[in-house]
């Protein structure tokens, strides 16, 4: 059985060369995350931390919030981490992340959306004889109910947003929504919700069963190009630059 993500898919895409590097070679790379990257990993930990408190009744100040985002930058970070943009540091990225969980605790408290699961591990079975399988992780998922509708929550932390069509046309959280349909029942209804935080808002998308269908079918057909490629030739791209693997890259010899 083939074991995919999200993420490994979006790879292949993006760079087949890169996709061979991480996932068939499994080459360890110098540079383990750029700044962005870091940015979101401390936020998603913060507000993580958050739900689990607020599912354990003990709703935390914002200055604790803050204060634990601080401590968790200020322990986990590192110099080797790449930035990329050199008009910026990392205090402007910590400052950003401190704004980031401001803006979302002043406009979500007091968090009373009925959150079910933080970090829910999702296991999809695809296929004819369900020989591959699309794993992940939902960021939260709630349950709403004024609407009826189970709503699963991503946050993003880039500087844009992307257009209605290409969040239309996402597949991650359309997989987790079939996922959740699967867990429970075809029929329920599902909202996908994107937090992108630098611009205080949330995106929603609902899929029709037809659409969830069409996308099976769209996974499985990047699937078998992975794994029918044997040359895994390398794309250049503005990508290249946030790329872990730069500097081992015959592209940039």
């Amino acid at each position: 059985m083939g074991k995919y993500s999200h993420s490994k898919l979006s790879t292949f895409e993006q760079c087949k060369l890169k996709y061979k590097f991480r996932y068939v070679d499994k080459i360890k790379p110098e540079i383990e995350k750029t700044i962005e990257a870091y940015l979101g990993e401390i936020v998603h930990e913060t507000l993580e931390w958050l739900y689990k408190k607020v599912l354990e009744k003990d709703i935390p100040s914002l200055d604790n919030t803050i204060v634990f985002f601080s401590e968790r930058w200020q322990g986990k970070f590192v110099p080797e981490i790449l930035i990329v943009r050199k008009e910026l540091t990392e205090k402007d990225y910590f400052s950003k992340g401190v704004q980031f969980i401001l803006d979302y605790y002043l406009r979500h408290y007091p968090f009373n959306d009925n959150t079910l699961e933080l970090e829910k591990k999702i296991n999809l079975k695809l296929g004819e004889d369900e020989e591959h399988e699309i794993s992940g992780f939902i960021d939260r998922l709630a349950f709403n109910e004024k609407t009826e509708e189970f709503e699963i929550h991503d946050y993003k932390t880039s500087s844009t947003i992307p257009s209605r069509e290409k969040i239309e046309s996402d597949r991650q959280l359309a997989l987790y929504s079939i996922a959740v349909k699967e867990i429970f029942g075809k029929e329920k209804k599902v909202c996908l919700i994107w937090h992108y935080l630098s611009f205080d808002q949330r995106i929603c998308s609902r899929k029709t069963q037809e659409q969830l269908e069409e996308l099976k079918k769209e996974i499985i057909s990047i699937i078998n190009k992975i794994e029918y490629e044997k040359e895994f030739p390398y794309t250049k791209s503005k990508l290249c630059d946030w790329c872990e693997y730069k500097p081992i890259c015959p592209a940039w010899a």
